[in-house]
C-alpha cells in the first residue's frame, strides 16, 4: 500500500480547502441564522444553494461516486481525504452534493437502477435539484440484524401495497425530500436473505405520513431532521423495485461498504476540527499562573488525539484501498474494524477539548456539543459497534482454526 497522494487528488484537496476557508467555514453561522430566521426550522437555508451553485461551477461536485461516469472518476482512495476534509464543516458535505443518505442512494441507483429509474430520480440527484432518504430501520424490530425488519410489501398486479412503520428515517422532513428507498419483506417463506425487498416509494405516494421528528441528545438536526415515519395501503408500480424482488439485503449490504467508510473519513475531519479547537483553546486560557498549553496533562491530550487521528486516518486509507483493488466484499473487516474506530477515536478527541473548554464547550457557544451528539449515533449507524466487532471476530476465528495435530 502506497498512500502518497496523486497530483490530481492534490489539487482537488488544494481547491476542496480553499473553497472551505473561503466559503463555507464563513457561512456556518449564516446558515443557523437563516435557519432559525423564520416561523419554521423545516425550511431550506438559502445559502446552501448559493453554496452549491458555486461549488458546482468550482467543477468541486459529486466527487464521491467511484469508477463511474456520473462523478469525478475518484476511487475511494483519492475521495478519502477530500471527504475529510468536506466533513470538517457540518454543512460542508451538502455544498458539495457528497452528504448522506444521497450519497448512498446515488450509489444504489448508478449500480442497481434502471434507465427509467436513474432518469427519473438519479439525475435529479445528482443535479442537487432534490434530496432523499432511505427507510430501513422500524421501532417494532432490533434492525442492527436486517433481516429482521417486518415492513410488508405485497404485489397487487402491477403494484406492490406496503404496509408498516419505519424511523430514523434521516432526511425525510427536509422539505426538498422527494423520494424514499424503502426496504421491506416481500416473500416471508423465502430463504433467509432473499426475503426482502427494496422499493422506490415518493415521499407524496398517498398513505405516506410523517408520524413526528426524532431529536438526536435534543437536537432537530433541522433542516434535515430524522423522521418515523407510517406507511399505510401505499401503492407504488413494480417498476419502481430496485434490481428484483429478493434482493433487497443484497443491495443493503452494496450500499453500506460505502456508506459506513464515507461516514469514517467526515468523522476524522470533524477529528481534526476538534483538536484545531482544543489546541487553540488552551494557548489563550490560563490557570493556575500557567497556560493550558504547559499543564502536562493537557500535553498528553494532544498527543493523544494526534496519534489516534493518525491511526485512525491509516485504517481509513487501508479499507479504502482494498475497497479499490480487491473489492467491498473481500474488504468488508477492515469497513468493519474502521466504523467502530473513527467514532470512538473522534469522540476522545471532541470530549477532551469539550474539558479544555470547560462550561463552553457544553453550551452553543462552540461546535463542540453538537459535534459529540453527531458522531454518537455513528456507534448506532450503519450497524452497532457490537455487530461489527461480532463480524470481525468470527472472520478472525475463520482465518485463524486450530490446527489438529
Amino acid at each position: 500500500m502506497y498512500f502518497e497522494y496523486s497530483d490530481k487528488v492534490k489539487d482537488l484537496q488544494k481547491k476542496v480547502t480553499e473553497f472551505m476557508e473561503e466559503y463555507v467555514y464563513p457561512n456556518e453561522k449564516t446558515y443557523e441564522a437563516q435557519l432559525n430566521a423564520g416561523d419554521s426550522r423545516w425550511v431550506a437555508p438559502p445559502i446552501m444553494e448559493e453554496l452549491k451553485e458555486k461549488a458546482k461551477k468550482a467543477g468541486l461536485w459529486n466527487l464521491f461516486l467511484p469508477e463511474s461516469d456520473y462523478g469525478a472518476g475518484l476511487t475511494n482512495l483519492e475521495y478519502a481525504p477530500l471527504c475529510e476534509i468536506m466533513g470538517r464543516s457540518p454543512i460542508g458535505p451538502e455544498v458539495f452534493n457528497c452528504s448522506a443518505p444521497d450519497t448512498g442512494n446515488m450509489e444504489v441507483l448508478v449500480r442497481y437502477g434502471t434507465e427509467e429509474q436513474k432518469e427519473k430520480w438519479l439525475n435529479p440527484l445528482l443535479n442537487g435539484e432534490i434530496r432523499s432518504a432511505f427507510l430501513m430501520t422500524e421501532p417494532g424490530v432490533a434492525s442492527s440484524d436486517a433481516t429482521n425488519i417486518q415492513l410488508n410489501m405485497v404485489r397487487d398486479g402491477d403494484e406492490y401495497v406496503i404496509n408498516g412503520r419505519k424511523w430514523w428515517s434521516s432526511g425525510a422532513l427536509d422539505p426538498r425530500c422527494k423520494i424514499a428507498i424503502v426496504m421491506g419483506k416481500t416473500n416471508p417463506d423465502a430463504p433467509k436473505h432473499q426475503q426482502q425487498s427494496q422499493i422506490l416509494v415518493p415521499l407524496d405516494t398517498e398513505g405516506v405520513a410523517i408520524k413526528r421528528y426524532l431529536s438526536v441528545f435534543g437536537y432537530d438536526d433541522a433542516p434535515h431532521g430524522h423522521a418515523e415515519i407510517e406507511l399505510k395501503d401505499v401503492r407504488v408500480p413494480v417498476s419502481n423495485v430496485i434490481l428484483g424482488e429478493g434482493r433487497g439485503f443484497e443491495i443493503a449490504q452494496g450500499r453500506l461498504g460505502p456508506g459506513r467508510i464515507h461516514h469514517c473519513m467526515r468523522t476524522i475531519g470533524v477529528a481534526e476540527r476538534a483538536l484545531e479547537l482544543l489546541i487553540e483553546r488552551v494557548q489563550q486560557r490560563t490557570t493556575f499562573g500557567k497556560l493550558l498549553a504547559d499543564q502536562g496533562v493537557i500535553r498528553e491530550w494532544i498527543a493523544d488525539s494526534r496519534m489516534e487521528i493518525e491511526q485512525a486516518r491509516l485504517l481509513t486509507l487501508k479499507a479504502a484501498y482494498m475497497m479499490d483493488t480487491v473489492g467491498n466484499k473481500v474488504a468488508k473487516k477492515e469497513i468493519a474494524m474502521i466504523k467502530v474506530v473513527a467514532p470512538n477515536i473522534a469522540l476522545k478527541v471532541i470530549d477532551r477539548a469539550i474539558q479544555a473548554f470547560g462550561a463552553a464547550g457544553v453550551s452553543q457557544d462552540t461546535p463542540l456539543a453538537s459535534m459529540y451528539a453527531k458522531i454518537r449515533t455513528l456507534r448506532l449507524a450503519d450497524g452497532p459497534d457490537e455487530v461489527h466487532r461480532n463480524a470481525i471476530a468470527k472472520q478472525e476465528l475463520r482465518e485463524n482454526p486450530i490446527i489438529q495435530k
